[in-house]
């Protein structure tokens, strides 16, 4: 497949697995009912999948239970899980088309980043937690002669994972890759708008010498099966990206059952800040552009605020202007789309609401604003800019999660860091400027987990990825910092005779 016409003829012809995956082997939900997952580009069923519920839920976590506690993987030579997980990357690079197809058809983003960015970077992000699984050193303190003292980490138990819709694989790789390296067992619960990619997954993960029980796929409702796995006595830690809404339910779950362990990542509303001294906008132009139409604007760390220092406003936005007209709004299959459709019709309607507010409390569409390709029957927004904006309007305030860039001008660097702060996020925030010292101020200043100079960027696979305030909580994906959540830190002290 290495053209439009290719990946239009899969995608006529793809017949995706639908079962849940448990125990190692695919099984319909106990109930036996499905839900519609739905193309977004066409508004058409792809298929109907099993809608897992609390006894599907239960039979997931029984599984990993009885393989955690059998040692089959969790006792099993960190070296010799270090080689299956690196068996299982090889196999999703050698499936990289196929299940870039699967996430294009079921996510909405165009194929040429599913393909150049998100398969790429899920297989990297397993070799690189692999590699880690036998690196992880205990350690020993300084003691008498007749004392020894070990400082040791042992994995966690059974970990339930929750994963949105945006990045599937890519966000199920950060969690599912430490987890695994650290010997422990997951129930991994996809959103129920992209639950293929995951489901497909699974296969390759058995393929790849992973004993059953310790990867299970229930796809299913929020309410239903996320709310199961929150509650769940037998789920020693919930990994959980997404809304701080449902972030917050998590919480509650936790309180309400077992106190497990709760990791929470909940988006945010991110600043780009562009000082008057840059001097060569081209560049900084492009990275805006990505850093808002990237995925659609389907990103947690989205740079949705445009925080630009008035003497260089004009020149900025005039640019800016003609940089979105080169990102094509399109169907997600031709590899010329850079801004495919969202994700559904309910989220449609967000982003359109939030646009017509934004005009209603006082700011003004300077570039595009509507939505497109209507006659597709899927849901397209063209990439938007609304200027005059003002931190206290709710398009400013609120997380839009579409391709729309709201813009706020200021008066200097001690207003810039205000606004950028005024939030109650605090994920991502990027700062452009051709001056070291602001570079460092602000970086220092802004209150949030990754702060990006001159670019967009959430870092390489050793940064760690999380936010401050209610972007998150208890913490971090990604990097070294991505194993200590799923691993207990034991004290032993032995009196030598």
């Amino acid at each position: 497949m290495n053209n439009e016409i290719d990946f239009r003829s899969a995608a006529a012809s793809l017949v995706p697995e639908t079962r849940a995956f448990i125990d190692g082997r695919y099984v319909p939900a106990a109930s036996g009912r499905t839900f519609a997952t739905v193309n977004p580009a066409t508004g058409r069923v792809i298929a109907e999948v099993a809608s897992c519920d609390a006894a599907d839920v239960d039979r997931a976590v029984a599984a990993a239970r009885r393989s955690f506690e059998s040692g089959v993987w969790s006792r099993m030579a960190p070296r010799e899980r270090k080689k299956i997980l690196l068996r299982l990357a090889d196999l999703i690079a050698a499936h990289q088309e196929e299940l870039a197809l699967i996430e294009v058809m079921d996510c909405g983003k165009p194929i040429a980043d599913a393909r150049a960015v998100d398969l790429p970077d899920s297989v990297e992000t397993l070799r690189w937690h692999a590699e880690l699984a036998d690196k992880l050193h205990d350690q020993t303190t300084q003691t008498p002669p007749d004392i020894v003292s070990m400082i040791v980490r042992e994995p966690i138990g059974v970990v339930g994972a929750v994963i949105p819709w945006n990045f599937p694989l890519f966000v199920a790789m950060w969690k599912l890759a430490p987890a695994l390296a650290g010997g422990n067992s997951i129930v991994m619960k996809p959103a129920e708008q992209t639950s293929l990619s995951l489901i497909r997954l699974a296969a390759l993960a058995a393929e790849a010498g992973i004993p059953d029980g310790v990867f299970n796929v229930v796809p299913g409702l929020g309410h239903e099966a996320g709310r199961a796995i929150g509650l769940h006595m037998d789920v020693d830690c919930v990994s959980f990206t997404g809304s701080g809404e449902v972030g917050r339910l998590f919480l509650e779950y936790a309180a309400r059952s077992n106190l497990k362990r709760v990791v929470l990542e909940c988006g945010g509303k991110s600043p780009a800040i562009v000082m008057r001294d840059v001097r060569d906008l081209a560049p900084v132009v492009r990275q805006i552009a990505t850093g808002i139409l990237f995925c659609q604007g389907e990103n947690c760390s989205a740079g949705s605020r445009l925080i630009v220092e008035a003497p260089v406003r004009d020149r900025l936005m005039e640019a800016l202007r003609a940089e979105f007209a080169g990102w094509t709004v399109g169907d997600p299959l031709s590899p010329d789309t850079r801004v495919g459709a969202l994700i559904e019709a309910r989220h449609l309607d967000k982003v359109t609401g939030l646009i017509a507010k934004g005009v209603e409390e006082g700011g003004r569409i300077t570039f595009g604003g509507r939505r497109v390709l209507e006659e597709t029957g899927g849901w397209f927004v063209e990439p938007t800019i609304i200027e005059d904006v003002t931190n206290d309007m709710t398009i400013a305030r609120e997380e839009v999660f579409g391709p729309v860039l709201s813009v706020i001008t200021v008066r200097d660097e001690a207003e810039a860091l205000r606004v950028a702060n005024d939030t109650r996020y605090g994920l991502a925030a990027s700062v452009y400027t051709d001056d070291l010292n602001v570079a460092h101020r602000l970086a220092k200043g802004i209150r949030a987990g990754t702060v990006s100079v001159n670019c967009f960027s959430e870092g390489d696979f050793a940064m760690p990825f999380g936010g401050f305030r209610e972007s998150g909580f208890g913490g971090r994906d990604k990097g070294i910092a991505a194993h200590d959540q799923y691993l207990e830190t034991k004290s032993v002290w032995i009196q030598l005779r």
